[in-house]
């Protein structure tokens, strides 16, 4: 059984890598919390897995590193980049867009980068359709396979904001990850009818 010494070392680590981490994608526009999460592990040098915050205690991190340091400016780029998200998403129609990440929870900060997933027949469908609108974009490959990987990642930036296109199969639209938020357009324009504040981090 650990001894009480070690589960507080543990508990204290585990805010010191959350709050590393929240750091990381505030500043650094990390948008993957387990990248986030295995960077700020490792330079700080925990090495035991039960000392890894969740996404939960990062994002409650983030938020509250928002609050503090970005108070300001936060609410306006949420609010520049779901204008962006509605403009893109009315774009790729389509192709059955969900706005997903930083700009739908409200944790997107100066340099986090707009997720769109889309879900067309063929990816190739996607790529043509950029084509013929002789539309700029750079394709991206996928991390790592794994389950939930898309086909393809498009970015490019929209104005200010650099988007990421995640393509998945069409099949895929049905399967909701685990811990994942994602929005059809009509709700992207409902959430930039009400102007965020600092409540939204809240």
């Amino acid at each position: 059984m650990p001894s009480h010494a070690h589960v507080s070392r543990s508990g204290s680590l585990r805010r010191e890598i959350a709050a590393l981490a929240a750091r990381m994608m505030a500043e650094d526009g990390i948008s993957d919390f387990g990248f986030a999460k295995r960077k700020a592990a490792k330079q700080l040098g925990a090495t035991d897995a039960d000392s890894l915050p969740n996404n939960t205690e990062i994002e409650a991190e983030l938020r509250a590193w928002q609050a503090l340091y970005q108070d300001e400016e936060q609410p306006e780029r949420l609010h520049e980049m779901r204008s962006a998200a509605v403009e893109v998403m009315r774009l790729l129609a389509e192709f059955r867009p969900y706005l997903t990440g930083g700009a739908l929870d409200g944790t997107a900060g100066r340099y986090s980068e707009l997720e769109i997933e889309i879900f067309p027949d063929s990816a190739k469908d996607v790529e043509i359709f950029f084509l013929n609108q002789d539309f700029p974009y750079e394709h991206r490959e996928p991390r790592r396979p794994a389950p939930h990987t898309p086909e393809a990642i498009l970015s490019f930036d929209w104005d200010e904001v650099p988007v990421k296109v995640s393509i998945y199969p069409s099949s895929a639209e049905r399967t909701l990850r685990r811990g994942q938020e994602r929005a059809r357009l009509a709700q992207v324009e409902a959430l930039l009818a009400s102007p965020p504040t600092a409540d939204d981090r809240a």
